[in-house]
Parts: C-alpha cells; sequence; structure tokens
C-alpha cells in the first residue's frame, strides 16, 4: 500500500490552494477559453466528433489534474494524437475507441506503477523537436477534408490521403466559401496578437478563441452555407461496453501500444517543458514521471468509456496556463470544470460553429508548433542535431509517428558513439 501511496492524490498537492485559488480560477478560464476550439476541432479530426473532444477535455482534464504528477499540466485531445488515431478510426470505425483507449489507458498506467517514467524520459531533445515538428506537419495535412468542405479521400498515409482529398476537391470544384472562412480564421489568429502588442491592449482574450466567434459570425450574417459542428448530444457523457469491434490481436495489441507510448512521451514531454516554463528546479516541486503516466492512463481509460478517447498532456495549453498565472493544479481542475459549464448552457451556440474555423485553428497551431523561428536556430546548431530533428520529423510524416522517436532515437545514440570513436 506504501508503494502505491506516491501515485494517489494528497493534501500537498492542494497546499497553497487558500492563497492562489483566485490566481489559478483566472488562469483556468483562461487556458479553458483556449481548450474548447481545440478540443472541438480535435474530435472533428478524429473522426469521434465534437461532442468526443469535449468529453476528453472536461473528463481526461480533471482527472490527469487530481492523478497526474505535474502542478501545471494541462492534458485532454491533443494533435499528436490524432495523428494515431485517425487511420485507426478511417480504417476500423469510431467504436474501436472505446477499447483502445481503455486498454492503452491501462498500459499507461501500469508504466507508471512500474516506474518506467525516467526510462521515457530520456528521449533525446533532437528526436523531440523531430516529433513536434512532424506532428506539426500531419496536423495540416489531416486538415484539407475539413478546410476544402469536401470527403476525405484515404490514400493511407496522411501525405496520400491529403493530396487525392485536394485533388478531389479541385475535380469538384473548390468551395470557396470554406476556404475563405478558414483564411479569415487564420488572419485574424495571427493579426490579433500583433495588434495586442502595438497598442498594448490590457485585456486579452485568445486569438483562437476570438478567430472563431468572427468567423462564426461572418457566416452567421451572410448566411454561408458550410459544414458546422451541428448539435451536441443532450447527454455528451454515456457509458460505452467493451467490444474488440472486429480487431483482431496483431491490430489490437500494436494500436494499443502506439498509443500508450504516444500518451507516455507526450505526456512527459509537456510535464517537462512546463517545469522549466514556471522555473521548477527543486526536486520537492518538480514533476513525478511515474505519477504523471499513472493519471494520464487514469484519465484515458474513464474518457474512452464515457465517450471520450484517448488523452495525453498539451504542451500548448500547458504553456498557457503558466502564463495566465496558474500556481497549481486547481488551474487545470478549474479549465475542466469551465469547459463543462460551457457544454451544459452554451450548445447551441457551439452547434453553430463552422468546421472550416476550426480547421483554421488548427493549421495556425501546427504552424505555431513548427516554430519557424526556432526552428532555424535549432538546425544552426550541431549537426548531429540538426540531422535528427529533419530524420525524425520525415519518418513521422511519411512513415509513422511511433517509428519516428524509435528511430530518431536509436540514430541519435549510434551516431554519437560512432562521433566518440
Amino acid at each position: 500500500m506504501n508503494y502505491l501511496r506516491v501515485f494517489l492524490p494528497s493534501s500537498a498537492d492542494y497546499k497553497s490552494a487558500r492563497t492562489s485559488w483566485r490566481k489559478d480560477l483566472l488562469a483556468g478560464i483562461t487556458v479553458g477559453i483556449v481548450a474548447l476550439p481545440l478540443a472541438l476541432a480535435f474530435g472533428i479530426t478524429t473522426g469521434a466528433g465534437a461532442a468526443a473532444g469535449l468529453v476528453t477535455a472536461i473528463l481526461a482534464g480533471l482527472l490527469a489534474a487530481i492523478f497526474g504528477g505535474s502542478n501545471f499540466q494541462v492534458s485532454g485531445p491533443t494533435g499528436a494524437m490524432t495523428v494515431v488515431l485517425v487511420p485507426i478510426v478511417t480504417k476500423y470505425g469510431v467504436e474501436v475507441l472505446i477499447p483502445l483507449g481503455f486498454l492503452a489507458g491501462l498500459l499507461t498506467l501500469l508504466l507508471g506503477i512500474l516506474r518506467a517514467g525516467s526510462i521515457i524520459n530520456r528521449v533525446p531533445w533532437p528526436v523531440m523537436e523531430g516529433f513536434t515538428l512532424g506532428i506539426a506537419l500531419v496536423i495540416a495535412l489531416q486538415q484539407a477534408p475539413t478546410a476544402f468542405a469536401t470527403p476525405s479521400i484515404d490514400g493511407g498515409r496522411t501525405v496520400v490521403t491529403a493530396w487525392n482529398t485536394i485533388n478531389g476537391a479541385i475535380d469538384n470544384g473548390l468551395n470557396f466559401s470554406a476556404i475563405l472562412i478558414v483564411l479569415l480564421t487564420l488572419f485574424i489568429k495571427f493579426t490579433y496578437p500583433k495588434l495586442v502588442h502595438r497598442f498594448k491592449i490590457k485585456i486579452h482574450i485568445p486569438a483562437s478563441f476570438l478567430a472563431i466567434v468572427i468567423s462564426s459570425i461572418v457566416v452567421l450574417a451572410l448566411d454561408i452555407d458550410i459544414p458546422k459542428v451541428g448539435d451536441l448530444p443532450k447527454a455528451i457523457f454515456h457509458l460505452n461496453k467493451i467490444e474488440l469491434f472486429g480487431l483482431g490481436a496483431y491490430e489490437l495489441i500494436s494500436a494499443v501500444i502506439a498509443i500508450a507510448l504516444l500518451a507516455s512521451i507526450e505526456s512527459l514531454l509537456s510535464a517537462r517543458v512546463a517545469d522549466q516554463l514556471a522555473h521548477i528546479h527543486d526536486d520537492e516541486h518538480k514533476y513525478q514521471p511515474n505519477r504523471e503516466l499513472f493519471g494520464q492512463g487514469l484519465a484515458s481509460m474513464f474518457s474512452s468509456l464515457v465517450g471520450g478517447m484517448p488523452a495525453t498532456g498539451a504542451i500548448a495549453r500547458t504553456s498557457v496556463n503558466i502564463r495566465a498565472g496558474a500556481i497549481s493544479r486547481l488551474a487545470a481542475i478549474f479549465h475542466a470544470v469551465f469547459l463543462l459549464s460551457v457544454v451544459l448552457f452554451l450548445s447551441p451556440i457551439i452547434s453553430s460553429i463552422p468546421t472550416s474555423a476550426l480547421a483554421g485553428v488548427l493549421i495556425g497551431t501546427s504552424y505555431r508548433m513548427a516554430s519557424p523561428g526556432n526552428l532555424r536556430e535549432l538546425l544552426r546548431t550541431t549537426r548531429l542535431d540538426s540531422s535528427i530533428l529533419i530524420f525524425t520529423a520525415a519518418v513521422v510524416v511519411f512513415v509513422d509517428l511511433i517509428w519516428g522517436i524509435a528511430l530518431g532515437t536509436a540514430l541519435y545514440f549510434l551516431l554519437k558513439k560512432l562521433k566518440r570513436k
């Protein structure tokens, strides 16, 4: 029992709550506003629907905040996870997310109990940077069907699917209304922060949220006929039975391992970045990698059972949480409560959001993830690091995300060993 006690919540997690809850509340609402369009967009991109994205952001975000090992981590549906889930859902149907999410969550939880967090945490930085760049490119490519308001034409790999989809959209006649909404969303997303800085606007509204609001108003005012999120189910949380839905043993095991490894790696990376952003250096306040895996596993298990998807720690939302002044894990809890309130009281408004605007948000998010300025600096570092970065990104885009991490890590240590000789 003493062994498992380190994985459970304690009063020490909330010792600053009395003095910090107001700052945590403000940070939670801020990150909740950022998380709302992303949750909708990732749910739709995966093929599970907007409701699934919201369930994941709310329930997984809450459980990971309570049971996870980071005081700043914000969890939910992420672009990296969609990279793994999209081909699975396309091939086997959305129902397979129930057993896959539950079993992958269980495996992630067991990795935490077996204290594998410290091992996973040793993935080299050039590999992680290449991994992030590859994911950013794949997320952007995945938006082709939504951005062009056209059916996806499967080609196996993401690049081929995007190419086929764009060609199909051109052959059938481009939907210029949808494309213009994507461009409007991107324009607002990138222009608004510059205006805030230039005119020193004190009231800060997240750019993605503002872009969604303005794009939705334009579509409504001009009565533009493009796809929208649509009505959310009255009960977005619903208990599901665990069935395999035709999955064979090989498909089941390989998918579960891929999802669990991704959830583990991305969550630990995000938690590590969070400590750096928050300037945490003492061991007492640093994130606990094994507890983080335990919490993320628990979050994915329960999320998948009630209509959600596997979840991970989200670097972008976590960084927003810290910049907004979060002091403790209460901020991530408030973020989940805020999203639940939005679903309960603003569902009709959510249903009228154009999906093209969500595609624009994700394309903009992928650009931020790729971070061209930071990428240029990284490519000017040692030849070993820049080569590994490019190699990892290429494998992620053209082969597979997990293979990108595995081959990138193996090549890094091989080249480093050869260099010593």
